[in-house]
């Protein structure tokens, strides 16, 4: 049970974000544009650190609702699993592997990241700005979790929530949707 009073039909972070959306929208725009902005890194690619950073912290909301994004983006369930049990086995680059180990240690701690793992990341062809976003993505995401877990908000009541957030989250990215939540709460008493 949420430690603060939070609409019942919006579990994890939206809930959160619906209570404060003055705090809430420049949280949505950082993550839109490091999430759904012009990158080489693909949205997949993206969606992969959130759920490696979140798995890591032990997130049940998040690690499952950005699993199911990357799932979705990549169009496999294999990929993501494989690399939150060892990414140096799992079928990405070895630019990826690179750049998850990056995002790895920032979730211990931004003092975790190396130069030998930034060297690392620069020899597989990680760009300056590829290191950039995937320890801005990191330490975001380990705000997220903080932030869920912090407050103790609600998991979804059926599994196939993430699902339904995945298609969002890839179809209109994170930013508020324009009509806002309450259709949810309609959908959620059925």
């Amino acid at each position: 049970m949420p430690y603060i009073p939070l609409e019942d039909h919006l579990p994890g972070i939206t809930g959160l974000l619906e209570y404060r959306k003055d705090s809430g929208q420049p949280i949505r725009e950082l993550t839109q544009v490091l999430m759904r902005g012009p990158s080489s890194l693909t949205e997949g690619e993206r969606e992969l650190i959130a759920s490696v950073v979140s798995n890591g912290n032990q997130c049940t909301f998040c690690s499952t609702a950005h699993t199911a994004t990357a799932d979705l983006l990549i169009g496999d369930h294999e990929t993501s699993q494989k690399v939150k049990q060892d990414i140096a086995t799992a079928p990405v680059s070895e630019k990826m592997k690179a750049l998850l180990e990056i995002a790895s240690l920032t979730r211990i701690s931004g003092k975790s990241v190396t130069e030998e793992s930034i060297e690392k990341a620069k020899g597989a062809g990680a760009t300056d700005i590829e290191i950039h976003d995937t320890v801005l993505i990191a330490a975001l995401f380990c705000m997220y979790n903080r932030y869920v877990d912090g407050m103790a908000t609600s998991l979804p009541k059926e599994e196939s929530y993430y699902e339904v957030l995945a298609e969002r989250l890839v179809n209109y990215g994170y930013m508020r949707l324009p009509q806002g939540y309450d259709h949810l709460k309609k959908e959620n008493k059925k």
